[in-house]
């Protein structure tokens, strides 16, 4: 999918009708993926059991209860039912390797650069979380007036594959709807809490259930409490999903809960409700190399990294919409990585190429859970545009190094990805990623721990009718602008604040 189609979807001012037997695999994959055969270690691993992983996990990790990491696998989901988490493989001069957890993503991508485990299995993991979180999600609602829909804002070859094979599970039309942020008279509204979209004659069509791939600040135009069944919930992009600052006191709640176990989330050392002024402080405590991070953005906008006097200072000298940031240590070469409490982690990175240059990469798991618990659906990964060095020069770029994520904000508002950055699980590109297949256990483990964080964060912040418990959220996030971006969406409101890029 190019730039100008998906411009032309989000442009479009009506749904667009999918029908069942309509998903066509050249047009919800990269080209790529269609010819790519799955790495043999990638299909042994997505085959195993839960039971298999918990095996291996804990003969590993023998101070871990077994009983307690399988009910963790076997956990079901109430709100976060379809995550993805990025992951950094690091390690330590002294040779302790360990797979931290980055970020976790609601309405994360990855079918469209998965490689298909079985030729006969056309729609793959698109299949996999419709049957898995979509359906069960549907049919448990009393019978209800309306249609079914995909609404987005971006990735138009995901969405369109997941209304594709809705159409063909429920043997019903979809209304594949676009919904962007900032967008003028879009096709899609909600009435009294329930969703409607305006079909190609111009008429509202109410919904009675939609699967949701709208990213930017969904909670400015989708209200917390619905009326329409929606996969996932906007609640969970606050709890976690797209809230790094509440994403991460989730995980600090959640790891005390875990703490008898053996088991953790691991994630770079993070400080929360930082106001700007306190960015430098912060800064200097980790040696003067952080990450800085807007707590709501995501596809990489609005995260910094900073390794010089030079990019705080371009930092501090640019205007801000929101009035909270996290800063993180920031993972980079041994010799100018940040100090952390535990120690100093670097990256992994590839396997040189010929050239000999090593890049940081990411590992991107997108998992799904239901009424059998989870199971791992995509996996790949990204690396950044220039190798890593063990010196930065002065003035080089430290993003254009550390940087992975493949999405682009294009000057008229649409995206594009740099796929010549995607490493898929395929028999070329795993073998430069440099992992294996307990790599692979570790980062679907520390995945489904991150969601079930932020599945338990969203339960104490709704109330049984399904609102927000503003004052609760309040203590979490105090964040001005944010609350009126989602006192906005609770009244069916347009607000835009501007995305702010590294």
């Amino acid at each position: 999918m190019d730039v100008t189609a998906s411009r032309a979807a989000l442009d479009c001012p009506n749904a667009a009708l999918v029908t069942p037997g309509s998903f066509e695999p050249r047009s919800h994959f990269y080209a790529r993926v269609l010819n790519a055969q799955i790495h043999p270690l990638v299909s042994f691993f997505l085959r195993m059991s839960n039971r298999r992983i918990v095996n291996r996990y804990c003969h590993l990790n023998p101070r871990v209860d077994p009983d307690f990491l399988e009910e963790v696998l076997s956990y079901t989901p109430k709100h976060f039912r379809w995550a993805g988490a990025d992951l950094f493989c690091t390690t330590t001069a002294a040779g302790n390797r360990r797979l931290v957890v980055v970020e976790t993503n609601s309405c994360p991508s990855g079918n469209k650069s998965m490689p298909i485990l079985s030729d006969d299995d056309e729609q793959a993991g698109y299949r996999k979380l419709i049957e898995t979180a979509f359906l069960p999600l549907i049919s448990k609602r009393k019978a209800t007036a309306g249609d079914l829909a995909v609404v987005f804002d971006k990735n138009y070859m995901e969405a369109s594959g997941y209304a594709a094979v809705i159409a063909d599970l429920t043997g019903e039309n979809v209304y594949l709807t676009p919904f962007p942020h900032g967008g003028e008279n879009p096709p899609a509204r909600f009435t009294d809490g329930l969703l409607e979209v305006r079909d190609v004659h111009g008429h509202w069509k109410s919904i009675r259930a939609a699967f949701r791939y709208v990213t930017q600040k969904p909670w400015n135009r989708i209200p917390i409490r619905s009326r329409t069944r929606i996969l996932n919930p906007v609640a969970t992009c606050l709890s976690g999903g797209r809230n790094k600052l509440v994403a991460m006191k989730a995980y600090e709640i959640y790891n005390a809960e875990l703490e008898a176990s053996g088991l953790q989330i691991r994630t770079p050392q993070t400080i929360g409700d930082v106001s700007k002024d306190e960015v430098p402080l912060w800064v200097q405590r980790f040696g003067g190399h952080a990450v800085v991070k807007i707590p709501y953005s995501n596809a990489g906008q609005g995260v910094f990294t900073i390794v010089s006097p030079r990019e705080l200072d371009r930092f501090m000298e640019m205007d801000h919409p929101y009035e909270r940031y996290v800063v993180q240590s920031l993972i980079g070469n041994y010799t100018w990585s940040s100090v952390e409490r535990a120690g100093r982690y670097y990256h992994v990175g590839t396997i040189p190429d010929r050239h000999g240059h090593i890049y940081v990469a990411d590992l991107r798991i997108m998992v799904c859970g239901g009424a059998n618990g989870f199971r791992p659906l995509a996996i790949y990964a990204r690396r950044s545009r220039k190798p890593l060095p063990s010196v930065l020069e002065d003035g080089e770029s430290s993003w254009d190094v550390l940087g992975t994520n493949l999405s682009e904000r294009q000057p008229d508002g649409s995206w594009a990805a740099s796929t010549e950055r995607l490493l898929l699980m395929d028999r070329r590109d795993f073998n430069t990623v440099g992992v294996g297949t307990d790599d692979l256990i570790e980062a679907y483990i520390q995945s489904v721990l991150a969601t079930i964080a932020v599945d338990k964060m969203t339960a104490r912040l709704l109330t049984q009718k399904g609102s927000l418990r503003r004052g609760l959220f309040r203590s979490l996030d105090d964040d001005p602008a944010l609350l009126e971006e989602i006192r906005q969406g609770a009244k069916g409101g347009k607000i835009i604040v501007p995305d702010v890029r590294p």
